[in-house]
């Protein structure tokens, strides 16, 4: 029997049936993994809705908030700080005034700044339980609370793009997908794909570079933040494309020329390779015939294996030390 991570044991501790009519809010995955009891849960990544709803949790996936309101609200709190503020206000303005909030998470992961968040927001704070190396603070909602966190946008060359906290990035290009999209250029420059799918789209960078170049792109990511992102991004360069959420490409049923990612690697402080190597294997599936997967990873992961199983062509176009991009063709055969 697998433990309960420390916030869990935090929240154990408190009186039985406190949070049965509160939303749960941001819960991480451990988190998620581990909840107890019929619950309601707000999340923004399709991959933890699916863990709650596996556990027969009621949940809300989404940025927008749900449409009944709760007797409270137990925000976990996020490894981003930005994000944390971001979850605060939303809940205060939407919240009726006086709603108890408590906001729960480990100190390692920023939980004790939460004090000065509360003091700057001239909201309530009282320290509910300590343990675990955990915190539990509670305040109630107000809608007057302006913590001015949340969407912005950033410019990279000629391309615009949004911004928010929590969307891998965040307000910056990433040097690994510069790379990539370096090593495109003089492959497109030859032979434009008609279609693309940019899978694991962040803020849409990805999705606007092939958009600009006149390709019919569609877009998917885990988290609803990053699908609006993506939306966002589109429209600031007068571009379109189809963006969705979904874990990696499960459920998509469409055929594309290429497929281009910067997958995701990290959970939390762990290393997960499951969404690159399940976009890998789902790639021969969601690719044309003759359609092609560019990919760029940190040098020190392990995917030129789990590419070679399911394409006969695998190229490195470039190592830097740091980053390798991967280019995949002529899909064997789906068993």
């Amino acid at each position: 029997m697998s433990v309960a991570p420390p916030v869990c044991q935090l929240l154990q501790r408190q009186p039985t049936n406190r949070y049965d009519e509160w939303i749960h809010v941001a819960l991480p995955r451990d988190a998620a993994q581990a909840l107890e009891g019929a619950c309601s849960c707000w999340v923004t990544d399709i991959t933890i809705a699916e863990t709650l709803s596996s556990r027969h949790q009621h949940v809300h996936l989404g940025i927008e908030p749900p449409e009944s309101f709760p007797q409270g609200a137990l925000l976990y709190w996020p490894k981003s700080h930005a994000l944390g503020i971001w979850w605060l206000e939303t809940l205060c303005h939407w919240l009726p005034e006086g709603t108890p909030i408590e906001i729960v998470g480990e100190h390692h992961g920023g939980i004790k700044r939460v004090p000065k968040v509360l003091a700057a927001a001239e909201l309530p704070c009282s320290r509910v339980d300590n343990a675990r190396r955990c915190s539990l603070f509670a305040t109630t909602a107000s809608p007057h609370v302006q913590l001015t966190q949340g969407w912005g946008e950033y410019q990279v060359g000629n391309i615009r793009l949004a911004s928010h906290p929590g969307v891998f990035a965040n307000g910056r290009l990433d040097a690994g997908t510069e790379i990539l999209l370096d090593q495109l250029v003089p492959i497109f420059d030859k032979k434009e794909p008609n279609t693309a799918l940019d899978a694991g789209c962040g803020d849409g960078i990805i999705s606007v570079w092939l958009a600009l170049r006149g390709i019919d792109v569609s877009a998917l990511d885990a988290d609803a933040f990053a699908v609006e992102a993506t939306r966002r991004s589109l429209a600031l360069n007068g571009v379109s494309g189809d963006v969705e959420i979904h874990d990696m490409l499960s459920g998509i049923d469409r055929k594309f020329d290429v497929i281009v990612s910067n997958p995701p690697f990290h959970q939390a402080q762990d290393i997960d390779y499951g969404p690159a190597r399940r976009l890998i294997r789902d790639a021969v599936r969601c690719l044309m015939p003759k359609g092609q997967l560019f990919i760029v990873a940190n040098a020190f992961l392990p995917y030129r294996a789990p590419l070679e199983e399911v394409f006969r062509q695998v190229n490195v176009l470039v190592d830097n030390g740091r980053y390798r991009v991967y280019q995949a063709s002529q899909p064997k055969p789906i068993r």
